[in-house]
């Protein structure tokens, strides 16, 4: 059987999508993967003759992919679109929307290979575990998801070579994104992890959060090495320093058998000195922590992340300390916050001399505490078809004064690296009139911190030369993506790809991907 993943461009490679197609061709299936927008779309629809359309999306990209699904329908009309990911996972009618066949909750792994050969065989599709299937009188087949894969090695390696034959970039790049865990044993209150762990699947953190092997995790760096680019890892793990054994055997067997620099998220509250001394040992040149907030009340009340400010500041200091470059997680605008709360969080990010601070506007992602609470204070969307598509650039809870905290998340890194403007900005962010005016500043101000991680970079793998320097880099990444824009102002998305190549070996995070 054929199955033809579709997806827009990602600032990284969809990790979740290499796995789904590992598992596939492990069955027998053909896989091939087709970035939107494409100027060839409808061709290489009709070449692949697909049997199955599969995406994965969050919330506020779905009314994106179910357009899309409306479009590729047409070129292969006897196709059956699977779809999966976060947003279904959470709100599983998704399936009413027309043109949508089945769903997948949860991990898809076995679920989409259960799919896939019962298709093949012209078995039963509305007995099968984790899927909803839509059957010809359109009634609804719901079906609970199956036991977590506890042996996440059983899945494999991921499928590399999807992603990087339909984008050769991805392939080019010589940053590669490796997840050694699934699973978080936190309960933050705006994250799908305590909705899936409480809510979908219904288990402990002994069954959910689950990791692989040093040696699995090592194997696979180098394979990749071995076949592709490769002189920078990014783990995507939510906790990286979760487990104390696995810390200490990757910082003795990383560096030697690897060798690699990489960067990681870390979790203040389980942070000691112990854990960054390992990590520099390893060769982690870049950690962030989640601060989220500085108010007492608003981390912990009602973003439920269980950390008190010195252990934030401990882990911080640590950081720094050990001559990691410190990056720093933020929320802003959460349900009863007030503009100064997220005045406070500039302040602790000062305070603890974070280099590289990201900031989001909190945005209630259904099925999550966060959402529940937005909704009994009535400051939740009405509907998922007004969340918005680019969480950074608006909030969707109707906060008072809600400009405030947009304005002030465009001015936050600005802030944070020059105090001195706070005055500046408390005045500033009360202006509507201003807010594009202040996007543009902030992306400017982002270019110039991705610049610095490239030095970062640079400087861990040893490169030299004058494009390398900082404002050679800066100068030649803002006029690049300014003639971009204008292209593509002219002549449609079509030079999405050439943007996003300039991205791929840059430390984004989401936060700052405004393309």
């Amino acid at each position: 059987m054929r199955v033809l993943f579709l997806s827009p461009f990602l600032a990284q490679e969809p990790l979740g999508i290499m796995y789904l197609s590992g598992a596939l061709k492990e069955a027998g299936h053909e896989t091939k993967m087709v970035f939107v927008p494409d100027a060839q779309l409808e061709e290489k629809v009709k070449e692949f003759d697909p049997h199955v359309l599969a995406y994965s999306f969050t919330t506020g990209i779905h009314t994106a992919a179910l357009g899309l699904n409306t479009q590729v329908k047409q070129w292969a009309p006897k196709a059956l679109a699977l779809c999966g990911g976060a947003h279904v996972t959470v709100v599983p009618e998704f399936i009413n929307e027309d043109g949508i066949d089945a769903i997948c909750r949860g991990d898809g792994e076995y679920a989409i290979v259960n799919f896939v050969n019962t298709l093949e065989q012209g078995g039963d599709l509305t007995k099968l575990p984790s899927i909803w299937f839509k059957d010809e009188t359109g009634f609804v087949h719901k079906n609970e998801p199956g036991p977590l894969e506890q042996d996440l090695e059983a899945f494999g390696f991921c499928d590399r070579s999807i992603v990087y034959d339909a984008a050769d970039f991805y392939r080019s790049s010589e940053r590669k994104v490796i997840k050694t865990d699934r699973g978080c044993p936190m309960n933050c209150s705006f994250c799908f992890h305590h909705a899936w762990k409480q809510k979908v699947y219904k288990v402990k953190n002994n069954e959910y959060v689950r990791r692989r092997s040093v040696s699995h995790v090592i194997e696979e760096a180098q394979r990749i090495k071995a076949e592709y680019p490769l002189n920078y890892v990014h783990f995507l793990d939510d906790i990286f320093n979760i487990n104390n054994k696995w810390l200490e055997e990757f910082a003795e067997r990383w560096p030697v058998e690897v060798g690699l620099p990489f960067d990681a998220i870390l979790m203040a509250n389980m942070v000691t000195e112990k854990h960054i001394k390992l990590l520099k040992k390893a060769g982690c040149i870049y950690a962030r922590i989640a601060f989220e907030a500085a108010n007492d009340h608003m981390r912990n009340a009602v973003m439920k992340k269980n950390t008190t400010r010195a252990q934030l500041v401990r882990a911080a200091g640590f950081i720094r300390q050990y001559g990691i470059r410190l990056g720093s997680l933020n929320m802003l605008g959460g349900p009863g916050a007030t503009i100064e709360d997220d005045l406070e969080t500039i302040q602790l990010n000062i305070e603890c001399k974070v280099d590289h601070p990201l900031a989001s506007l909190l945005q209630p992602y259904p099925m999550t505490d966060i959402n529940d609470m937005t909704r009994e204070m009535g400051l939740a969307t009405d509907s998922w078809e007004e969340f918005p598509t680019l969480f950074n650039r608006t909030t969707s809870i109707a906060l008072p004064h809600r400009h405030y905290f947009e304005n002030l998340h465009k001015w936050f890194p600005i802030v944070v690296r020059f105090p001195w403007l706070m005055p500046v900005a408390r005045r500033a962010i009360r202006s509507k009139l201003l807010a594009k005016p202040y996007l543009i500043m902030y992306m400017l101000f982002s270019e110039w911190l991705v610049t610095e991680q490239n030095m970062l970079y640079n400087s861990a793998q040893q490169k030299t030369g004058f494009k390398t320097l900082a404002p050679v880099d800066f100068t030649s990444r803002v006029l690049t993506k300014g003639f971009i824009r204008l292209f593509s102002t002219i002549f449609g998305k079509r030079s999405t790809k050439i943007g996003l190549k300039i991205h791929l070996n840059d430390e984004r995070v989401m936060n700052h991907m405004d393309e």
